[in-house]
């Protein structure tokens, strides 16, 4: 631990008195979340929680909780979660024909299996699908670097649209680690230390974070510091909370961010707004930059993005000129075909007027260091036991089709992968292991039907998972039943260490039926898959020590020391801090900030940013729009659920019974449609079905249906798979619309008609 890096002072992990015992932890699902660490007291009485609140002591959260975190011993004691080992039949594949069996039994199966597949057909046969916010999120390859001895981790979203594409820009321009707010997160006295500001302006772009808490930004310290006079700027089809206490709403077509950051760069270049000592000292490219952005006016992106140009002009004047200001991105980067180059206009924005790295900015993590394959630095430990061989590695899907992307991903290319699957080339996956990945229904899955056509008949399946799911009951073979966060101990890191603001401990407070954790099993697996190398490790807890605890700290004093908070550092290109030489500037082959990206022109890219319509727009299919004339978008979180978690959870469920759509009181008129009818949504890649929610809060002409629905309460067995394709709109997306360096996909801009379903 460093001198410098802070210690809650006072802090009692486990409290026992004569009526019950207090466990303080930190939230990292399951029950799903992203890694914010939220700070929780479990009150435990005769072996189970009966009370769960928030902890005041914590200094993020200080207290506060989301409905999901609330209904944790909803969750944990849910007459519906597997909590047992099971079987069934391979022919029985869709059927409800679980048996229980020991842990013993059920890994023999997976063991049996995978060795006559890897000895039949190689480890690059097996697949393992990670999903989003388990305990081992961020090690779910190593289940297939260490154990299988595959190269190929998938996460089954087209174009990996979700903050792998904002992550590797980043690394891409500025050399790695991630830009986030800066809400205080690493002072113990928080907004009170004197060395910190508020920004004077936070760009919200396509991001909800009190709904999210996206990758370990506590969403509700916008309301922090709003309070300390940050005014918002959000741009977003969409009017949620957030928006409608913001100075400036910015609803756009959706689909169109790329033009409106183009001609907010253009009014920035084009009136000596930007920053010249940052632009002359720290980046590379900018007359090219400069010349590039001056064809991208407000005049040009008005009609396209449907903003005012007045307004464009007014936002990025306000922004340039209020130093020091803030970037919120989410999703709308990443969905896009065009969000590379959204990233990289964003990103240049804040390079040019020097927010990043600075009080009041967007903090940067420092870059994680790796060789010269920043990709193989996750699968080191799989090439150092030997278990991984370099020439297994080389046959990663997509790897050589999609570079800008392996090039920083340890992960196959989902889009590439999906292909293969369907046509058995270059080579066959005869085994899907399905780590907290809920595929079949849509949960992160572009034609999730297509996904499940193409595994229905793979030689062998297993899922790991707290309840069954769409994809547990139509693909397994084995079922392994999870630990909730309450039933283990581990680490909790935002941001998966790319800007981990602190570090915290999860505590195990319960012991659930026969549930393991992620990690254990995979330790339990490799074990029987490779015992001469996963022997040396004795439990779970000589694991984490040794692989996840920062700082070589024993994990008891991890988690006696509290939330460890390592000390902010500003402007660390100044200091020698983002390269492992020690050398100043970032971490690119220029030593700047790159404008002009020499990563992309060498994948073939063009290394300026530029302005792409989508597939799938009244702009560029008007004929298409014809039959599908509303704009759909979607993927915008809930307080009530995690993707496809919590449908089963009564309390949450009650509070969103059903799946909406969004749709202006306009289109809903004309189409005789009133608020709460269910309605048909349709294109030329499916239909399903939500209720509408008749609000002006999105523009005429968008709707806006909510993702990743199915029923628990309906029938499990195929082909109804609990109604995952009732409600499911993903089945309206398409895969494979990506950009150039592999990232992005329609999910925020494609075409749809909607009609009042009479059923």
């Amino acid at each position: 631990m460093c001198k410098e890096e802070k210690v809650s002072e006072n802090f009692e992990w486990k409290t026992v008195t004569d009526e019950e015992t207090i466990i303080r932890t930190h939230a990292w699902s399951p029950p799903g979340c992203h890694p914010v660490g939220c700070g929780l007291q479990l009150h435990v009485k005769d072996g189970e929680v009966v009370k769960v609140e928030g902890d005041p002591s914590h200094p993020i959260t200080r207290g506060a909780l989301c409905p999901r975190c609330l209904a944790l011993k909803e969750f944990i004691y849910h007459p519906d979660r597997i909590v047992h080992p099971m079987k069934r039949a391979r022919e029985d594949r869709g059927k409800n024909k679980w048996e229980q069996v020991t842990w013993d039994e059920a890994y023999d199966i997976i063991v049996t299996n995978a060795k006559k597949i890897i000895a039949e057909h190689g480890e690059e046969s097996i697949m393992v699908f990670g999903g989003t916010g388990r305990q081992a999120n961020t090690y779910y390859p190593l289940m297939a670097f260490m154990v299988f001895g595959s190269p190929n981790a998938c996460y089954a979203q087209s174009g990996w649209s979700c903050y792998g594409p904002r992550a590797t820009i980043t690394a891409h321009l500025m050399g790695g680690g991630y830009p986030e707010i800066d809400n205080a997160c690493r002072y113990p006295d928080r907004y009170d230390h004197p060395g910190w500001e508020a920004p004077k302006y936070i760009l919200m772009w396509g991001k909800e974070p009190l709904k999210s808490n996206p990758d370990g930004f506590w969403g509700h310290s916008v309301i922090d510091l709003m309070r300390r006079g940050t005014k918002l700027i959000v741009v977003d089809p969409r009017v949620h909370w957030l928006a409608s206490r913001a100075e400036q709403v910015v609803q756009l077509r959706p689909g169109s961010d790329t033009a409106l950051a183009l001609a907010m760069l253009n009014v920035v270049v084009e009136e000596d707004l930007y920053d010249h000592d940052f632009v002359d000292k720290w980046c590379y490219g900018f007359d090219e930059f400069a010349d590039r952005v001056k064809q991208y006016t407000p005049e040009w992106a008005e009609p396209i993005t449907w903003v005012k140009k007045e307004q464009i002009v007014d936002v990025a004047r306000k922004f340039a000129t209020s130093r020091h200001s803030a970037l919120g991105w989410g999703l709308a980067v990443d969905q896009n075909p065009n969000g590379v180059q959204l990233a990289q206009c964003l990103l240049s924005l804040m390079a040019i007027t020097d927010n990043l790295d600075v009080p009041g900015g967007c903090t940067l993590g420092t870059p994680i260091a790796g060789d010269d394959d920043p990709a193989r630095d996750m699968a080191t430990w799989g090439f150092e036991s030997g278990i991984l061989k370099p020439e297994v590695w080389e046959k990663r899907l997509g790897a050589k089709e999609y570079p800008g992307f392996s090039m920083i991903m340890n992960q196959c290319h989902p889009d590439f992968t999906l292909d293969v699957l369907e046509s058995g080339k270059p080579y066959k996956i005869h085994m899907a292991y399905f780590h907290s990945s809920n595929v079949v229904s849509g949960a992160i899955a572009a034609q999730p039907d297509r996904w499940y056509e193409a595994l229905k008949d793979i030689d062998f399946g297993v899922a790991q998972e707290v309840f069954m799911n769409p994809t547990a009951m139509a693909l397994a073979d084995v079922f392994l039943p999870l630990t909730t966060f309450a039933e283990h101990d581990g680490h909790v890191q935002p941001h998966y260490g790319l800007n981990a603001a602190f570090e915290a401990a999860i505590n195990k407070a319960v012991t659930v039926g026969e549930c393991k954790c992620d990690i254990e099993i995979m330790m339990d697996l490799g074990k029987r898959m490779h015992p001469e190398y996963w022997n040396q490790y004795e439990d779970v807890v000589d694991y984490l020590e040794k692989r996840v605890i920062p700082k070589g700290m024993s994990f008891d004093a991890f988690r006696e020391a509290g939330v460890l908070q390592p000390p902010e550092v500003y402007r660390k290109y100044e200091k020698g801090m983002l390269r492992p030489d020690g050398q100043l500037g970032f971490l690119t082959s220029t030593g700047r900030f790159e404008l002009y990206s020499t990563a992309f022109a060498s994948f073939g890219e063009d290394p300026l940013p530029y302005y792409k319509e989508g597939p799938f727009t009244p702009i560029s299919r008007p004929d298409l729009a014809e039959d599908f004339p509303l704009i759909l978008t979607t993927g915008a979180r809930t307080y009530v659920s995690f993707h496809s978690e919590h449908r089963q959870i009564q309390s949450l469920r009650d509070m969103v019974p059903d799946p909406l759509l969004d749709i202006n009181p306009e289109d809903a008129e004309r189409l005789g449609i009133k608020d709460g009818d269910w309605v048909l949504i349709e294109n030329q890649f499916g239909s399903c079905r939500q209720r509408a929610n008749v609000t002006s809060t999105i523009l005429p002409g968008v709707v806006h249906a909510m993702h990743a629905w199915w029923y628990p309460e309906k029938n499990p067995e195929a082909p109804s798979l609990y109604g995952a394709y009732e409600s499911n709109i993903n089945t309206l997306l398409p895969n494979g619309y990506i950009g150039k360096l592999g990232f992005g996909d329609t999910f925020k801009a494609n075409l749809c008609k909607v009609t009042k379903d009479e059923r």
